[in-house]
């Protein structure tokens, strides 16, 4: 697929992450039901985080912890400029993107082919001996409301290694 794909190999580069507080909704929830949670997080922590006052730092994102099978471990919620508080709010908690050496990739398409993007992610953990670490995340930088190509939306994939 890469060599006659060439531009579907997305650009993977190592970055240092800083720690950043987050508001989100945490649950074990199947494969097929993601999108509906993901959905019912977004709102439940965008309606918290504006009664709390607290200002929304960075766009919608979703953690995951451990390897998906057909149910997984996913926080779903935003970066946040001040620590949240939680409690109450549908279930919203404090939560934060750990600091740390990560491999970052922007996976251009459908969500649906996502898991290609972290294919190549792992191969060059691999290649360079990395150790992926338990949890990995993807920042959606694109509105699907705003731009109904799938072809064109945008997502950051973060995976730290150990």
């Amino acid at each position: 697929m890469t060599a006659t794909n060439p531009e579907k190999t997305p650009d993977i580069k190592s970055t240092q992450l800083q720690e950043q507080p987050t508001a989100v909704l945490r649950e074990t929830v199947p494969m097929n039901e993601l999108r509906e949670f993901f959905s019912r997080a977004y709102r439940l922590v965008m309606s918290a985080a504006e009664q709390q006052h607290v200002q929304l730092a960075g766009p919608p994102f979703a953690m995951y912890r451990g390897m998906p099978t057909d149910v997984v471990d996913v926080e779903a919620g935003f970066p946040v400029a001040a620590p949240f508080s939680g409690g109450g709010n549908g279930g919203v908690t404090a939560g934060s993107l750990p600091a740390g050496q990560a491999l970052e990739a922007m996976h251009v398409g459908p969500y649906e082919t996502l898991p290609e993007t972290y294919g190549a992610v792992m191969g060059k953990m691999q290649a360079e001996g990395l150790t992926p670490g338990n949890a990995m995340w993807e920042y959606y930088l694109s509105d699907p409301a705003a731009e109904p190509d799938p072809a064109k939306w945008k997502t950051l994939v973060v995976w730290p290694v150990v």
